[in-house]
């Protein structure tokens, strides 16, 4: 099943690591970017979606591991793993912090869960005559697909000038980008490991490019259902609220959410057969905020005082 590692674009090898961050939530109110309900839960949507979909990640991720030959990937991939457990247990706090403020996400969660565990679990559902090799080469090619938009958005966040305008929680946005600092670094990760052992072309390339084809509308509905759900289950409005594209464009404008062409534009770039996601982000970037970020300075310097002690 496995094939040489071969990266399309080498380069030096970059240590991949969890960093143990933490975050208090106690002062973070429930708009966190304020007068902007719609903006604030169209981004409240990872919350709802990373936990169990970070969670699952790692499962597969372990179900794989055993088929890497390569001594840099097999590294890679433990970094990587450790990376996505933290995600998965600081964006569960945010959802803590929901439902303390009044906003249950469970009705929602829970149906994540399942899609999650039982659709795309271990066994292929409803009988589905696939073997065990080629189902887990179909998880694999939906992380690497997923990863693709992570690494879009996360080089979004760390460059959204205009939340810093709109005067954001601060830990809020520390999370979203220590989180997207993160998905830059290790955004070759999931499709390296795929490449490695998804078989030979062509169905190779095939099954990529069918990974993209259902992760990118099923993550369209997906937010789109979230955020809807978000707005008409806070206590804080008014009223019930509704999503709508009109509002969800105008926070486009005001630079609060990425453009629809940013997002879609990450697609065909995925579907061109030599492409490799080091083209994507900025690492530099990425590696200069986490050196300033308070929770990743925060966490540095716990790991520190821990090997002096």
């Amino acid at each position: 099943m496995s094939t040489p590692y071969l990266p399309s674009h080498p380069q030096e090898p970059y240590p991949i690591a969890p960093r143990r961050v933490s975050f208090d939530w106690h002062a973070t109110p429930l708009l966190w970017i304020p007068d902007e309900p719609t903006a604030t839960h169209v981004i409240n949507v990872l919350h709802l979606l990373l936990p169990a979909g970070e969670r699952w990640f790692v499962k597969v991720f372990k179900e794989a591991l055993p088929l890497v030959r390569d001594e840099q990937l097999r590294t890679d991939v433990k970094g990587f793993m450790g990376q996505e457990a933290t995600h998965s247990v600081q964006h569960s706090t945010v959802l803590d912090h929901l439902a303390h403020q009044g906003l249950d996400t469970a009705p929602y969660t829970r149906r994540i869960d399942f899609l999650f565990a039982r659709l795309l679990g271990e066994q292929p559902p409803f009988g589905i005559p696939i073997t065990g090799q080629e189902w887990l080469r179909f998880r694999l090619s939906l992380i690497a697909a997923i990863e693709q938009f992570t690494a879009v958005l996360g080089d979004w966040v760390l460059d959204a000038e205009g939340l810093d305008r709109a005067g954001p929680d601060p830990v809020m946005l520390d999370l979203l980008r220590w989180h997207g600092a993160e998905e830059v670094e290790h955004r070759a990760v999931a499709f390296d490991m795929y490449q490695h052992t998804g078989g030979a072309d062509p169905a190779r390339y095939l099954r990529r490019a069918l990974g993209m084809a259902v992760t990118a509308p099923v993550l369209l509905y997906l937010w789109g259902w979230g955020a809807a759900y978000l707005l008409r289950h806070d206590p804080q409005l008014a009223a019930r609220s509704r999503y709508s594209l009109r509002a969800h464009n105008q926070a486009v404008r005001k630079g609060l959410l990425p453009t629809w062409r940013e997002l879609g534009a990450a697609i065909p770039r995925y579907l061109r057969r030599s492409y490799h996601p080091s083209q994507e982000g900025s690492l530099r970037t990425a590696v200069a905020y986490l050196a300033s970020s308070p929770a990743a300075r925060a966490a540095a310097g716990a790991v520190g005082r821990a090997a002096l002690s």
